[in-house]
């Protein structure tokens, strides 16, 4: 627990440091991190290795980058080096349920003992399985691609005061819904960057606050926000606008001023010109009088004359 704290009191320490812009002292503490002995558990509840990597980004001295760069790769091993483990566990258990399974009935209780006794040096295991899950809620990147989309959703998802008023972690949703685009992709090429630039800019944008509150509250899960269209992520006022703009386009497509006929006989309500044009449409039924339609050759106003 105390090598919990130090770490963390560190990892706080490089966080300032590139909000200050500065990393003078970086190395002392990149030094000491160098001298401890580092666990998974303690990677992942200090998130340490985000705090390095931006350290390694923002600092111009290479004595920096390199310690930063060995660290950072030291820990990748460890990480892999615990996967690699959980997998020989889950072969080695799959083999020895089958081995029981094809046992002949006479040997159905020493069998019954074998699948009991493997279950104490797998208890200490189990806890273990929900951590890497949980901290954090996607798995942890080394790609410094990912990296860098991740901090510029943590960003989006930070803009205004919503986050502090719902109480969200943005660095676990920003994870998450980073992890879900990448799962769709399998890469980081120009159509995973395109659609986390989307997201990103449609989070951020202050007219649309309804759409980074409802990913905030949970009303729009990271799977969700992930795949959703530019229509479905605008604004409620955007939307509306488009619609009047649809509206609008198939009545100047229905009112085309093609075939109209040019009169002087009307007065237009806003430029009071006469230069005008009408086009008469039978909207009602056949014994009705057509409706006329007059548009203002001078200013485009459109108006309906009974």
């Amino acid at each position: 627990m105390a090598k919990d704290q130090e770490v963390e009191r560190i990892a706080k320490k490089l966080d300032r440091m590139v909000q200050k812009k500065s990393t003078d002292g970086a190395i002392d503490l990149l030094k000491e991190l160098k001298n401890m002995k580092m666990s998974l558990e303690t990677l992942q509840s200090t998130r340490i290795g985000m705090s390095v990597n931006s350290v390694r980004k923002q600092s111009s001295d290479e004595e920096v980058q390199t310690l930063a760069k060995s660290l950072i790769k030291s820990w990748k091993k460890l990480l892999d080096g615990s996967e690699s483990k959980q997998e020989d566990k889950k072969k080695d258990g799959s083999a020895l349920s089958s081995t029981c399974k094809g046992s002949p009935g006479s040997g159905d209780q020493s069998s019954s003992k074998k699948q009991e006794t493997p279950k104490t040096p797998t208890t200490p295991t189990t806890p273990t399985t929900p951590k890497i899950t949980s901290f954090p809620p996607a798995p942890i990147t080394t790609d410094s691609v990912r990296t860098k989309c991740r901090e510029l959703l943590v960003a989006a998802l930070q803009t205004g005061d919503d986050y502090k008023t719902i109480g969200s972690d943005c660095e676990h949703l920003a994870a998450q819904i980073e992890e879900c685009i990448y799962q769709e992709f399998k890469s980081t090429d120009m159509k995973y960057k395109s659609r986390l630039r989307s997201r990103i800019s449609n989070l951020k944008d202050q007219k649309n606050p309804d759409l980074r509150r409802s990913v905030l509250c949970g009303n729009i899960p990271p799977e969700r926000i992930a795949t959703m269209t530019a229509e479905e992520m605008a604004s409620a006022e955007l939307k509306e606008m488009r619609k009047a703009l649809t509206k609008e386009s198939i009545r100047e497509h229905q009112l085309s001023k093609v075939g109209g006929t040019e009169t002087d006989m009307f007065v237009c309500g806003k430029c009071k010109g006469k230069n005008c044009t009408y086009t008469q449409v039978q909207t009602r039924s056949a014994d009705e009088p057509m409706t006329t339609f007059v548009l203002c050759n001078e200013c485009g106003n459109r108006w309906k004359f009974c």
